[in-house]
């Protein structure tokens, strides 16, 4: 009796298997395996409503397959032409079943090719891929004005700039492959265009970018002083385009027509910044979202007021959680790589300034552009301006709690950015 039990319920176990993987069967599949002559009972989708240009399409391929025609041509298909199949299998049926098989399959696979360019139009990325060759801007940096060309500082900051941008080339050369450049919205998601002078600023956060958003917003006409404006309105007001709010075609123009730059800042210093504002302080967001899964993760005998608040994270326990390839909770833009926030391989930035020297670069830049004399680079600190700002001597504190290796971890970590933007080793026993 046992026995019977068992066997019943493998067949039972098997059946239920079996209906299962029939009904995860991918219909593009099943359709190519059909045999000849046999027809599957598988209906028009109704198309989606965010499937606009597909519908003329759709309803083209129902009128011709009505007609007896099954030839469709699909222009632009995200499918590779050899993957569509063009021959059928032969059997020993009669040739009228053959043909009519045949009629069968080609509109089959024809209407499940569009409902599949359908369904796989989710995952590809809403614009058109935007190619753009190595270094392509026809802008380029701005000029020096002939008035400015007898000036030793402006001659001094022109020549850093150029230095700097063939360091970040040559290490683009070297270490990224260029042949193919494909830029897409992903790719300037951070950036911030002003329009009236034709910028494009790259933010980078804890490198000056809530006074650089300031001073976009008084070049173009929204406040009449960067001093005017309050920290929410700058990163919470939404007063700024980015430029991956415009189509295809109004990126491509302003990637090659605007001056484009990016403000960079000392890695490890970055690092120690971001973690002093997001942990050291409160804060509604970092440490339920950050903090917690941290503390949960690296902490040993954590307190359930530690778990619960997520507040209190060591900057030791910030590292391994950096440095963890299976994070509890995933990046965040105010450590991650500048290399990943801004592309400076597929972006060929025009002007690249440093926090370390802001405000000498943010006014040269702003004289280049040919901003009003009376605009100059805000020199207060947006958050916590009774807090001395992170300095070299705050950041070796911070990594003088840390273990050799960890600090050598943390060097690769942001070994290109170190490497692209030309700063030094910041201990003598990294290698």
């Amino acid at each position: 009796m046992r026995l019977t039990c068992m066997f019943s319920f493998i067949l039972l176990f098997g059946a239920a298997g079996l209906i299962v993987f029939i009904h995860l069967q991918d219909p593009e599949e099943i359709v190519h395996q059909q045999t000849p002559g046999i027809k599957y009972n598988m209906g028009f989708q109704q198309p989606k409503k965010d499937c606009v240009s597909s519908n003329n399409r759709d309803r083209r391929l129902r009128k011709n397959i009505a007609d007896g025609i099954a030839t469709v041509k699909l222009s632009g298909s995200l499918h590779p032409a050899e993957n569509v199949p063009t021959k059928l299998q032969s059997t020993d049926r009669r040739q009228s079943s053959i043909t009519l098989g045949k009629d069968y399959e080609q509109q089959g696979e024809e209407i499940n090719s569009i409902r599949l360019h359908k369904r796989r139009r989710r995952f590809v990325i809403k614009k058109s891929p935007i190619l753009i060759s190595m270094n392509s801007s026809t802008l380029n940096l701005p000029t020096l004005k002939s008035e400015d060309r007898s000036n030793s500082k402006w001659k001094t900051l022109y020549q850093i700039q150029r230095e700097r941008k063939q360091i970040m080339r040559e290490t683009c050369s070297k270490y990224k492959s260029n042949n193919r450049r494909i830029i897409t919205p992903y790719h300037v998601s951070r950036i911030f265009v002003e329009d009236k002078y034709r910028v494009l600023y790259c933010e980078v956060p804890k490198a000056g970018c809530s006074n650089w958003k300031r001073v976009l917003m008084v070049l173009n006409g929204l406040a009449a002083s960067t001093k005017d404006i309050q920290h929410n309105t700058v990163h919470y007001g939404n007063y700024l385009k980015r430029l991956d709010g415009f189509d295809r075609k109004g990126i491509y123009h302003r990637l090659n027509t605007y001056t484009k730059m990016l403000f960079i800042r000392e890695p490890f210093e970055k690092l120690v910044s971001a973690f002093r504002d997001k942990f050291e302080h409160p804060n509604n967001y970092y440490h339920p979202v950050f903090g917690k899964a941290i503390i949960s993760r690296y902490r040993v005998n954590a307190t359930k007021e530690a778990l619960r608040t997520g507040s209190g994270v060591k900057f030791k326990e910030f590292i391994q959680y950096l440095l963890d390839v299976h994070r509890p909770v995933g990046m965040d833009i105010h450590w991650d790589h500048v290399n990943r926030l801004c592309s400076p391989c597929l972006i060929d930035y025009d002007f690249v300034g440093k926090f370390e020297s802001m405000e000498e670069d943010a006014n040269f830049f702003l004289h280049l552009i040919g901003a009003p004399q009376n605009l100059t680079f805000p020199k207060f600190k947006d958050r916590h301006s009774n807090e001395e700002r992170t300095t070299t001597k705050i950041t070796q504190q911070y990594f003088a709690q840390l273990s050799p290796s960890q600090r050598q971890r943390s060097y690769d970590f942001y070994y290109m950015d170190y490497l692209m933007f030309n700063y030094s080793k910041p201990f003598e026993d990294l290698y």
